[in-house]
């Protein structure tokens, strides 16, 4: 059982914690996981999966990725198309004027590396900052919801994948992971979403879309990026400027 609760909490502060048991079983696959951290830095030498959906979504057996999920009422409808009109207008300047708002995505994607990572961080930054801004409902404020999400995340641990630090905030979530193979990704991501929504949907007593169907996925390149997003991850809640009780933060034993 994981508690994250302290020894004596302050007045008036609410403290909150997964509520199930942690699996340890190791999972079988092809890599061989370092034991300083979660699982592999991507490796382009090696064979990988994209799956294309909203966004391309690149997987490969054993490598950590970094997952986003944000609820459907975290950024409005007007300010993704303001943003996609800003990402047309970089890849103009960039020399691509065939860019459009229904294109720059394919676009973005066969950029030579260093202009695709320049791209890539300076919008990621603007989406960064929009959600720890709190916008929506921020369901995932309260501690019984927070701890759907958890449960959920803790459920198949070290059976389907292992599972790194996570960050629940009012309205998304953070989380490090490595799957035995490239299509274990968006599977587990599916589950998660569609277990967590009918759970949360139900105890608040509503119906509707609760996520944002298509997650944000990373692959981790180096050991250096994989401790630069658990000090993200850790410090999320600070820079959103949260209270304890406001969100819920989970450190894993795996590394």
């Amino acid at each position: 059982m994981i508690d994250c609760r302290p020894s004596a909490p302050p007045d008036g502060v609410i403290y909150f914690a997964p509520t199930v048991a942690h699996w340890l079983r190791p999972m079988e696959s092809p890599r061989t996981y370092n034991d300083s951290m979660l699982g592999e830095p991507f490796d382009p030498s090696a064979e990988f999966s994209i799956q294309e959906r909203c966004k391309p979504h690149w997987s490969q057996a054993g490598a950590i990725v970094f997952i986003t999920f944000r609820l459907a009422d975290s950024i409005p409808a007007v300010v993704i198309d303001r943003w996609d009109r800003e990402r047309v207008d970089w890849l103009h300047r960039a020399g691509h004027p065939e860019a459009t708002t229904l294109n720059w995505k394919s676009i973005a994607h066969s950029l030579e590396q260093k202009l695709k990572d320049t791209f890539q961080r300076q919008f990621r930054q603007t989406h960064e900052r929009f959600l720890d801004d709190c916008h929506g409902a921020c369901v995932l404020k309260r501690p019984e919801i927070a701890c759907i999400v958890a449960d959920a995340l803790h459920h198949f641990d070290g059976i389907r994948y292992r599972l790194g630090d996570f960050v629940v905030m009012p309205n998304h979530v953070h989380l490090l992971a490595s799957f035995a193979d490239p299509d274990s990704m968006s599977k587990q991501c599916f589950s998660w979403l569609h277990f967590t929504a009918k759970k949360i949907n139900a105890a608040l007593e509503r119906r509707g879309k609760l996520w944002q169907s298509d997650a944000f996925d990373h692959l981790v390149r180096s050991g250096e990026q994989y401790e630069y997003l658990r000090r993200y991850i850790e410090e999320n809640p600070e820079k959103a400027n949260l209270c304890e009780g406001q969100f819920l933060h989970w450190v894993s034993p795996n590394g």
